[in-house]
């Protein structure tokens, strides 16, 4: 019986956790924390960073507002979610609706607290991020476009607190922002065909379904032109120390990746050619360390 017990509770922890897709609000943690130090700050003391209480309470602000995300994107996407992810979806399901939503309103909340701590302006910025990720949730993300835009921005949004804190804009940091920006859109285009079957049966009008696979890939290869032209950009025109190396080794990279997304459609391949983007992204997140060097 108490084996049973603790189990069903490994479950239901092992549930959320993917529910609230615990690799990606970490990931966005990391990535504020990282680029406040070698990036933003004007101050070269590491501690001074760390221990600023207005950073800790953004990042428990970001974390908490992500994961309600995943939560309410969850709760309307269950049904294609059974069809695309059947496995993932199964497991998630150990976790009820009436739960999901009390989940939801508590992280929202706890990220209210946290976000007025810092300034009323972080209150209203946490704010209008809860509204719009609700609303596309809800409506926007079955939309053709405009709904894998949205879902780009929605995704780095919360990192913007960040720069907003420190009021640091600038062309270079613009330059990073749409690098990726347009990896983020490559990922999201890429699940997208892996989320065809799931998408057609729902009737969610995305870009794979009413352009086709075909369209779908010239988009991509669009997407990756830009991304190489930004990076001899940035390259070409900042001293940005180390971290040029990354924005070189990512061109070969894309060349490889173009080949792959040219040769293979399988769901199997689809989901390498996903998981190699993840990568490229986590390692331009480490990189931006070698900036500071």
């Amino acid at each position: 019986m108490q084996s049973q017990l603790i189990n069903g509770l490994f479950l239901k922890v092992i549930s959320l956790f993917s529910l609230v897709r615990v690799y990606n609000v970490v990931l966005m943690a990391f990535a504020q924390i990282i680029c406040s130090i070698f990036f933003f700050s004007e101050s070269i003391n590491i501690y001074s960073v760390v221990l600023d209480y207005n950073i800790w309470c953004i990042v428990i602000a970001s974390s908490s507002s992500i994961s309600a995300g995943y939560i309410i994107n969850n709760f309307f996407d269950t049904e294609k979610d059974l069809i695309n992810r059947p496995l993932k979806t199964i497991l998630e399901k150990e976790i009820s609706g009436k739960t999901k939503l009390r989940g939801y309103i508590i992280l929202n909340l706890i990220c209210l607290i946290f976000a007025i701590q810092v300034s009323m302006k972080a209150f209203l910025f946490f704010l209008f991020y809860i509204i719009s990720i609700f609303l596309y949730s809800v409506k926007i993300s079955r939309h053709t476009f405009f709904g894998n835009i949205l879902s780009v921005l929605l995704s780095i949004t919360p990192f913007f607190a960040i720069v907003l804190y420190y009021k640091y804009f600038t062309i270079e940091f613009l330059l990073h922002a749409l690098f990726l920006f347009f990896l983020i859109l490559i990922k999201e285009l890429l699940k997208d065909l892996k989320s065809l079957k799931g998408d057609i049966t729902m009737n969610y009008k995305t870009i794979p379904v009413i352009y086709g696979e075909k369209t779908t890939k010239n988009y991509i290869l669009l997407a990756i032109i830009t991304i190489v032209t930004i990076s001899c950009s940035i390259v070409l025109n900042f001293d940005i120390s180390l971290m040029r190396f990354y924005y070189f080794l990512s061109i070969p990279y894309l060349i490889f990746f173009t080949y792959f997304l040219l040769k293979y459609n399988s769901i199997k391949k689809l989901n390498i050619l996903y998981n190699s983007m993840r990568i490229l992204i986590l390692m331009g997140l480490f990189s931006v360390i070698l900036r500071g060097l």
